[in-house]
């Protein structure tokens, strides 16, 4: 079992900047797939990005493409998002996930990922 811990939300105007993170304990992440999920009121759980056990394998939702970018650091246990251009549309409640062993980051179902933080909320304001 891992506990994830997401920090780093907040309110933020169209056109700024955050940096999401998500701190791993119990359960070593190195060796799985790790990846950033968000939901808005009323909407499913959609994929924002996920990073393979290496940082060598990286995949991105089309809406957050060249706006976001995810890393990890196996050593210290942690991943982070950082978010540039934010939009109004990106406002949610922003999940930090491990992947099932052997889940690749090309797979975008938030099934495919067993392990969940509690979640941070990021608003955008227009």
């Amino acid at each position: 079992q891992v506990h994830l811990v997401e920090s780093g939300g907040g309110l933020v105007q169209a056109g700024g900047s955050l940096r999401l993170s998500c701190a791993a304990s119990g359960r070593t992440v190195t060796g799985y797939t790790m990846g950033w999920f968000r939901q808005a009121p009323g909407k499913e759980r959609e994929f924002v990005t996920a990073i393979s056990w290496g940082g060598y394998s990286l995949n991105y939702a089309g809406s957050v493409k060249g706006r976001f970018t995810v890393s990890r650091d196996n050593v210290k246990n942690t991943m982070n998002l950082q978010m540039n251009s934010l939009k109004p549309e990106d406002t949610a409640v922003y999940y930090c996930a491990v992947g099932a062993a052997g889940t690749p980051v090309t797979v975008t179902s938030w099934r495919a990922y067993d392990q969940w933080g509690q979640g941070t909320q990021v608003t955008v304001s227009s």
